[in-house]
This record gives structure tokens, sequence and C-alpha cells, in this order.
């Protein structure tokens, strides 16, 4: 039997180990697709730590995923082998619980996520149910496609749910793996864009990359800042700093909204006197499905936004998680497999 390598970890807090496998069928209702490029993402950390309950050993990462499927199960309507397809955070949905009942699929309470609930893309091949797949569009390439199948997605459906309108102010907290694409999309949809970050090293970036402004937490207040810009309409908080998105609140405008996509264990401290008289509020976003992946593969190509990316082989796969886990990737690190 063909076989394939991949980067398991086999049990929490465990090295990464590279394995051969037997190239798997798709069962029914799934594709297998054959992987070209995957991204890294700070979420990998759930499998690599542990960080979820009752994820199951070994266990490949991976859920910023792009290839071409050479294999249909069963039972799969519409994907043929040889299309170009993405996987992200979406991995799959249950059908019958209360939110996949009511459409809403990202929330559903079964929900499945590549690369933690079953093997992702630091592979040569991956299963997929087919509801997560995604077209990939002829002028994207595949390795930057990956990062916009989790970052980009994240970052694009927060703005575009949130109520902003061309010229309002949004400001992006954090110039990284999903600020710096946070600041593109916010900038194309006609947003009064600034971005936050610590020290003046990566003001120059962020103003190529759209931003109208930019605001140095480390030497300068925010909150004032953003006050005199007229108050945020949006505050996009892209950092794992809950400190650093609660020093936002009081520079968002009327019914301001910061909105979290960075996770931190820490609670976010905000008085209700902050938020209380200008109906301010602070919520979450949790990524999208994979039409939603579609369509910010879509605006990325309308608008020519594209993520800061580094390649690695899939051989050195963990050389790449530790870049990434240490913050020195600039900004997204991308696993390729060159199949």
């Amino acid at each position: 039997m063909a076989k394939m390598r991949a980067f398991q970890v086999s049990h929490a807090n465990g090295p990464f180990e590279l394995v051969e496998r037997d190239i798997p069928d798709p069962p029914a209702a799934h594709v297998r697709v054959k992987v070209q490029a995957c991204g890294v993402c700070h979420s990998d950390s759930i499998t690599k730590m542990g960080l979820f309950p009752g994820i199951e050993y070994p266990r490949v990462p991976g859920h910023e995923v792009v290839g071409v499927i050479d294999a249909v199960g069963d039972r799969v309507p519409e994907w043929k082998v040889g299309q170009r397809v993405g996987v992200g955070w979406y991995g799959g949905h249950c059908g019958y619980c209360e939110s996949c009942r009511r459409g809403d699929f990202i929330t559903c309470v079964r929900g499945k996520i590549p690369g933690i609930s079953y093997d992702g893309g630091y592979a040569d091949y991956m299963v997929v149910p087919f509801e997560a797949l995604a077209l990939i569009p002829e002028d994207l390439s595949s390795e930057d496609a990956a990062p916009l199948l989790c970052a980009g997605i994240t970052t694009f459906n927060s703005l575009r749910n949130s109520g902003v309108r061309a010229g309002d102010l949004v400001a992006i907290l954090g110039v990284g793996g999903l600020g710096h694409l946070g600041i593109q999309f916010a900038a194309r949809m006609g947003c009064h864009t600034v971005a936050i970050a610590r020290g003046r090293d990566k003001e120059e970036l962020a103003r190529k990359l759209g931003a109208h402004d930019y605001i140095d937490s480390k030497s300068q207040n925010v909150a004032d800042e953003l006050k005199k810009l007229g108050g945020a309409k949006i505050v996009l908080a892209t950092v794992t700093a809950a400190k650093a998105m609660a020093d936002t609140i009081d520079g968002l405008g009327i019914d301001g909204r910061l909105v979290v996509l960075g996770a931190d264990v820490e609670p976010i401290p905000v008085s209700p006197l902050q938020i209380l008289l200008a109906r301010k509020g602070v919520v979450g976003w949790p990524s999208g499905t994979s039409i939603e992946s579609e369509d910010t593969l879509k605006f990325s190509v309308l608008t020519n936004v594209r993520p800061m990316i580094e390649t690695t082989p899939l051989e050195q796969a963990p050389a790449a998680y530790d870049k990434m886990m240490s913050g020195e990737a600039r900004f997204r690190m991308v696993i390729t497999t060159g199949l």
C-alpha cells in the first residue's frame, strides 16, 4: 500500500514525530486531499499541548490546509477529483444540535476542527468531510491561500459582520499574523483604519498595508489617541493579551465594540461604567464556515489582500511551529509538501 509522511503528536506536550502511514481511503461523505500547503497557526498548540479535552492521540495538527482532491468517497455531491480546495478551522458539523438546526454551523456544539478532531494538514494527505471544503480561486497560490483559511476568514468575517460601514473608524490591535490581514481588510472595506502596536518598528509596514493612523501603545495612551480620532466603531483585538484589549475600551465611540479574536486565558478587566452610558460592548468572533472561507478568498483576490508568509518544507514543520510560537514569524509560517 502507498505511504505518506505525517507529523503527529502522540500525547499532550509530546514532541512532533515524523511517521510513515498508509495513505487513507475516504469513507462516505468524505474526500481525500493531497496537501500542497498548510499554514502554521497558534491554535495548533491546542493539539500540541492538549489544551482541549477529549483530543484523541496520536493526532496530526494543521487547520489551514490547501490541496487537490485526489479521491472521493460515496455520498459526496458535486466535489470532483482534481479540484483545488481548502479546509480551515471549521471542519464539519453534526447537523442536529440547536445551532445546526438554525443554520449556524460554526457554533455547532459538536463541531469538528481539522488537526484537533481529526488528522490535519501537517502531512502529505488528509481526509475531510465534504462540507468543510472551500474552492480555491485560480488567481490565488496555495501558499497564500492557506493562512486566509483561518487568520484571513477570522478577521474578514468578524469585520463584515460587525456592522461597520465605509468611513467608520476601525482600530486593529496588533500587527501580527491576524492583525496584518485585519489592517488590509479594514482598509479595503473603506474604513478609517488605525493600527495599534507596541513600539514604532511596525508603523511603516502598517501604513503600507493600508493603515491611515498608527498608535504606539508603548509610548501613547491608546484610548486617548482613539478619542482624538473620534472614537472607534470597532476595535479588532488580534493580540492574546487581555490587558491590552481592556486598554482600548475607553477609546470606543458610542455603540462601539471590542471584537475579541485573540485567545487569552486571563479575564478582560472592564468596569460596567466604562460600557454602560455609551452602549459599548465586548464580543467574540469564531472564524466561519466553508462558504465564508470562499467569500474571504474571493474578496482577497478582488482587493489584492495577501498574507505575508515564510514557506518551509514539511520536513521542517517542527521548526516552523517553534518559530511561530516564539513570535519570530513575520507573519505566517506555511508548510509545503512539494506534491
